[in-house]
């Protein structure tokens, strides 16, 4: 400090050496164990593939995504989609840097992948959760959700604003001269669902609920501005548990509702409560109206990186804050939906006082899952993603279908529409 002292100006105050910026870790302690499954290697470091890189949430880089066939040029489809507006088409090809873009459509994983999946399904397993504290998470779920909120308030999801993407009836019910309808969000949370299709409303007869069986997190919605300075009354908020076998939501009957959204809820019941819930949801219908749903899929990032004392059942897991989550397969969403599981008086699944009544039956308008692998380019981390995403309907009741009537007016106020331009 005698030298830079000697050496600075008498009037210049001394100044300090900047300290080096450190970079971010890339990885927790915690998921050290994955690194080889979802990190890259930095290639200015190293001269191997493109694709190589660091471990992420320990998941190996060494496990390479799956590559479809060189359709076209890069230079010719920057964006790498057949519509430079449309999501959902933007395919990992041979010759694709991975860290172009933040996120690749269906991407399947290898065989080698999947091998590492069934290994931390058997490690997760003979670690499980005991069983005092099994019935602790079992018990009340609803209490772990409202600590959830009462930690996190509105801060921890985002705003779902790709739901007319993927839902695109969303768009429809929600255009000035539609006409009526209602919509019924189960598992509402704080509204991150809600409020983007409120916010986008110009449909003066749409009826939007919001439910949750978090009281707390039905606080949080009844507490943002966009609910309390509400012009009329479009949004109405309450608790409601949808496995509950006694009550329906405040306002609404029996055969009520158009559209119903089911968006990362499915996944927080137990199994045993899937067919009283699917039951409530065909009781509140309309002949003809459908289920938009969208939740985990087996061998999903967040299924993979669950490390000890977190496995419920299978495909079952709790996390750390005490909330549950299922990850499903596609063959079995599709006999939830259609009656085809929880039908028989001996499915396990089945809650013991719904033994031996008959399990509502859907139509499986559509249903699929959606791979994606997300990149942090900065970090040089591969996310495998796997979600499924689907469309049930209740079945027609003679000449009587929201989905028809869905479909005519729609089709109405476009003509309409064309007719003004």
């Amino acid at each position: 400090m005698v030298m830079a002292a000697e050496h600075a100006p008498a009037t210049a105050a001394t100044t300090l050496p900047a300290r080096p910026k450190q970079p971010k870790q890339q990885l927790s302690k915690a998921m050290e164990h994955m690194r080889a499954y979802v990190a890259v290697e930095d290639t200015s470091k190293t001269a191997t593939s493109p694709s190589a890189g660091e471990d992420a949430y320990g998941v190996p880089a060494t496990y390479e995504p799956v590559r479809k066939a060189t359709t076209a040029p890069s230079e010719d489809n920057p964006q790498k989609r057949s519509d430079p507006f449309q999501f959902g088409t933007r395919y990992l090809e041979e010759g694709d840097d991975i860290f172009a873009h933040n996120a690749w459509d269906h991407v399947e994983v290898d065989s080698q992948y999947s091998e590492f999946i069934e290994q931390q399904t058997v490690f997760q397993r003979d670690n499980q959760v005991n069983d005092f504290d099994k019935k602790r998470f079992n018990e009340k779920p609803e209490k772990w959700w409202d600590k959830f909120y009462s930690n996190n308030q509105a801060n921890f999801f985002k705003d779902r604003k790709w739901l007319v993407q993927e839902f695109p009836v969303l768009g429809e019910v929600t255009n000035e001269g539609y006409g009526p309808v209602t919509v019924l969000e189960v598992g509402a949370g704080a509204g991150n669902t809600a409020f983007p299709v409120l916010a986008m409303n110009q449909n003066p007869e749409l009826r939007l609920h919001a439910c949750d069986y978090s009281s707390k997190a039905i606080d949080i919605i009844r507490a943002q501005p966009a609910y309390t300075d509400q012009e009329s009354s479009t949004l109405q908020a309450d608790v409601w548990d949808a496995a509950s076998d006694e009550v329906l939501p405040p306002g609404l009957e029996p055969g009520s509702v158009d559209i119903i959204l089911l968006i990362f809820i499915f996944s927080a019941l137990s199994p045993v409560q899937w067919t009283q819930a699917v039951r409530n949801i065909y009781t509140l219908l309309k002949p003809g109206g459908e289920v938009l749903f969208r939740d985990y899929g087996r061998g999903d990032l967040a299924q993979v990186r669950f490390k000890k004392g977190r496995y419920l059942d299978e495909n079952f897991y709790v996390r750390g804050d005490g909330t549950r989550v299922y990850f499903f397969e596609e063959q079995e969403l599709r006999d939830i939906w259609s009656g085809k599981l929880g039908s028989s008086a001996e499915d396990p699944v089945v809650d013991e006082e719904a033994r031996g009544e008959e399990a509502p039956a859907f139509e499986v308008v559509d249903l699929a899952v959606d791979r994606r692998m997300l990149v942090n380019r900065q970090r040089k981390l591969k996310m495998y993603r796997c979600w499924m995403q689907g469309r049930f309907r209740k079945p027609r009741a003679g000449s009587e279908s929201a989905a028809a009537d869905i479909q005519e007016r729609t089709g109405a106020l476009q003509e309409d529409q064309s007719a003004v331009k």
